[in-house]
């Protein structure tokens, strides 16, 4: 086994996202390129018998520091996937064997990722120094199962879709435009008193690309009068849908638009992908509300070791909040 120069590792990856169903869309070499710039990631990749066993994307916007760019859930590694008729031992000792490999050619100075809630093992990072938080993602099985999502909703979320409906008579659309979407969420955060510190012009990027690709889609909850009361961003791939933006305008907040905004996405994406992933969160408001929609809360893990030095953080947050003034 050995690991490929970063030059190599880039050509080799690009044609392993162009076939490996597998790797999350988070991880693909064409939402990469959105959310970080293509020149500010890179990949390492072990491989054997020209085959790839395991990729590690990683988005360093400064020298020897890896952190999360904007409106990425996690990343993280991918492990080819095993035989069918494998042994859960040997899985995981071949697993341990690539993540050691991995670290010790990972010489950074900060490290912060998120791992997808499939990676279940952080033992080889624990014992080379890493520290562990645990965070929550809420997840929707079976969408096919129409009956069975609509029963696990809970009654104040059937109420406020009932209200949405029948009290401000919203309806559902696609196609919201970027800045409609912009706007709207933009008001959202203005209601917290919070600055989105997330990267607008990365957003922008990911819906176009998105929408080009047929993956990703905006919605919008419309009343009678095209006031815009609740939007929604969702990404899809065959293994899972995701939430990755949204919001809502405070002067329509008690509609329940945005809980029919989401309904919608997830009956459209359905026919798309086979779970629905929230992209969770650590906020009680939003957790609750994730939560009645009668998704399971799953854990995923968020992998670190080191600290950014002050100009590293002055540049990334100045970066990022240069991008948020001007969505």
């Amino acid at each position: 086994m050995h690991i490929s120069t970063e030059m190599m590792s880039k050509e080799t990856y690009h044609k392993l996202c162009l076939t490996e169903e597998s790797i999350p869309v988070f991880s693909q070499d064409w939402w990469l390129d959105a959310v970080c710039g293509a020149a500010n990631w890179n990949v390492l990749l072990i491989e054997e018998n020209n085959r790839t066993l395991a990729a590690w994307p990683r988005y360093m916007p400064r020298p020897h520091l890896v952190t999360m760019p904007s409106y990425t859930q996690t990343m993280g590694i991918w492990f080819a996937p095993p035989a069918a008729d494998a042994k859960y031992t040997s899985v995981l000792e071949r697993r341990q064997a690539l993540c050691k490999q991995f670290i010790s050619r990972s010489s950074t100075r900060s490290f912060l990722q998120n791992f997808p809630y499939t990676f279940t093992d952080w033992l080889p990072f624990y014992w080379n120094g890493y520290r562990q938080t645990t965070r929550y993602t809420y997840l929707l099985q079976d969408l096919k199962d129409a009956d069975r999502l609509r029963n696990n909703m809970s009654q104040n979320l059937r109420r406020n879709i009932r209200k949405a409906q029948e009290q401000y008579h919203v309806s559902v659309r696609q196609g919201v435009s970027v800045e409609d979407f912009l706007q709207v969420q933009k008001l959202t955060f203005d209601r917290q008193g919070k600055k989105n510190t997330q990267s607008a012009d990365a957003l922008r990027r990911l819906i176009d690309v998105c929408r080009e690709r047929g993956q990703g889609e905006l919605w919008g909850g419309y009343d009678d009068d095209g006031h815009l009361h609740a939007v929604a961003f969702v990404a899809w791939q065959k293994s899972s849908a995701y939430y990755v933006a949204g919001g809502g305008d405070p002067e329509f907040r008690h509609s329940g638009a945005h809980s029919l905004v989401l309904r919608e996405a997830i009956r459209f994406v359905s026919d798309r992908s086979d779970v629905f992933n929230f992209d969770g969160s650590m906020v009680p408001g939003i957790e609750r509300f994730f939560r009645e929609f009668g998704a399971i809360q799953t854990p995923y893990f968020t992998l670190s070791k080191g600290k950014p030095s002050l100009i590293d953080r002055a540049l990334i947050r100045f970066k990022r909040f240069n991008d948020a003034k001007h969505p």
